[in-house]
């Protein structure tokens, strides 16, 4: 089974003989397959009426439990967006009543953003889908294989500095 990385690699091998370029096989493939991985979700929650982007805030309003409340730093911190994009989105939220924005009670200072009845109804309406949708792309691995994929990523990714202090 070859790919088309493998074929990037083969020219890479022709041209330079001396260059270990397995890493660029890897970092290839990651990249590849972000893309792909990206694509197919999208189209999932095209389906759905949304953008991947309002599922990932109203998710993480979701598992945050209840009352379903985070702080906008909170939000950025859980998502990997930046604030400026993350107060476009609230906005964009809150204008669908999918989310609340209010000034924190016990303190003046901050800002709480709630999940709505409505946007806890869309959540759950979509997340089983977007899960089942992510076994389909998944699918042709083995569970054993699935499980070593997650692990090496998972190891990547805190060796990259993502360790998910949030």
């Amino acid at each position: 089974m070859t790919d088309a990385v493998d074929s990037f690699l083969a020219q890479w091998q022709r041209e330079r003989p001396e260059m270990e370029a397995s890493p660029m096989g890897v970092v290839g493939r990651l990249s590849r397959s972000s893309r792909l991985v990206e694509h197919e979700i999208r189209d999932y929650f095209a389906g759905e009426g949304m953008e991947s982007w309002e599922f990932d805030v109203l998710a993480t309003l979701r598992r945050s439990g209840p009352p379903y409340t985070l702080t906008p730093k909170d939000l950025v911190a859980r998502t990997m967006v930046g604030s400026a994009a993350m107060t476009n989105r609230v906005d964009r939220l809150v204008s669908k009543e999918l989310v609340t924005r209010e000034t924190d009670s016990a303190n003046r200072r901050s800002i709480l953003i709630t999940l709505t009845a409505k946007g806890h109804e869309v959540v759950e309406r979509v997340v089983d889908g977007h899960v089942a949708n992510a076994a389909r792309l998944v699918a042709d691995l083995e569970p054993t294989e699935r499980e070593e994929l997650d692990r090496l990523l998972r190891k990547l990714l805190v060796s990259l500095g993502d360790t998910g202090a949030a």
